[in-house]
């Protein structure tokens, strides 16, 4: 189903970010984690590259695996990082033929020890001109932008960034999902913000919850300008196990999706890092009820994604 199509629907959508595992216990605990996410029924989920456009071809086989052995609606990553224009020609066919039509279009993250970002040959300087180019030659393709409450870490310019996002916006994606953030607040600046360049496209929230202080440190790493506010640092530092941080970092995620929640926020999109225990533990906590799970068919190697 179109991304346009899934949004529509006049409902509060979930969604979960996955990444490519890179070895048979890997992906069998991935498979597991999916299956336990099931119940929630969710409006989508992604699939993301490793940095610098890596694990490109694991991106592409789990696309494709999920489509075809799931009911889920899948979208797939795309990046300009070392891509050319008939590379990410070729992806988008070999999606279309396995009957994904959903993407998010990413300029990406350069390779680590080369932090200038250098396009391909023949290949797209920016995210605005891979949706042009997607919409061009593959109109039926709904399409994802990022988005960053509290700002792109390379722009120095607040303004210029939202004309950048209205350019990708006006060459015609469908929704803009948005890097992780610790305060509401943050996320509901941005989108007035939106409101008064014009944007009117859904804009689902990024959350990622804290479940260790070694986690922490990483999201701080992998979103360069997420700001953590100082009362949930002060919890995250008195507890004295991960288990308690990850009852901290629960519990400081759900009262952001209430508080979303009751904004009507159009979708919130869960980066799970390919564990369920959090997200599970946030949705449940909602009070909705779960749906009937349905079963990932067994990887190679006889691993079952049961649990």
């Amino acid at each position: 189903m179109h991304l346009s199509e899934i949004l529509k629907e006049n409902k509060v959508h979930f969604s979960f970010e996955f990444f490519p595992p890179k070895t048979e216990d890997a992906s069998c605990r991935l498979l597991e984690t999916i299956t336990k996410l099931s119940p929630i029924r969710p409006s989508f989920v992604s699939v993301t590259y490793g940095a610098g456009g890596s694990t490109n071809e694991l991106t592409q086989n789990l696309v494709i695996r999920l489509r075809q052995e799931t009911p889920l609606n899948v979208v797939a990553h795309l990046t300009a990082v070392g891509a050319s224009r008939d590379d990410i020609r070729a992806q988008l066919e070999k999606y279309a033929a396995a009957g994904i039509h959903n993407v998010v279009a990413l300029r990406g993250d350069p390779p680590r020890g080369n932090p200038d970002f250098t396009p391909a040959p023949n290949g797209f300087a920016h995210a605005v001109d891979m949706v042009s180019y997607i919409k061009k030659h593959f109109p039926h393709f709904g399409v994802s932008v990022a988005g960053f409450p509290e700002g792109h870490p390379e722009s120095p310019n607040r303004l210029q960034e939202l004309d950048y996002l209205k350019a990708k916006v006006d060459a015609g994606a469908d929704c803009i999902t948005t890097q992780l953030f610790f305060d509401n607040r943050d996320f509901y600046d941005f989108c007035e913000r939106c409101e008064i360049a014009g944007i009117k496209v859904p804009i689902l929230a990024g959350i990622m919850p804290v479940t260790s202080v070694s986690g922490l440190k990483r999201m701080s790493e992998l979103a360069q300008r997420a700001r953590i506010p100082a009362k949930l640092l002060r919890a995250v530092l008195r507890a004295q196990s991960d288990e308690s941080v990850e009852k901290v970092g629960v519990h400081w995620s759900t009262q952001q999706v209430f508080d979303l929640y009751d904004h009507n926020v159009s979708g919130i999109h869960f980066y799970t890092l390919n564990h369920s225990k959090a997200t599970l533990k946030i949705y449940e906590t909602l009070g909705m009820s779960l749906g009937e799970a349905w079963h990932v068919p067994n990887g190679n190697g006889g691993c079952s994604a049961t649990g």
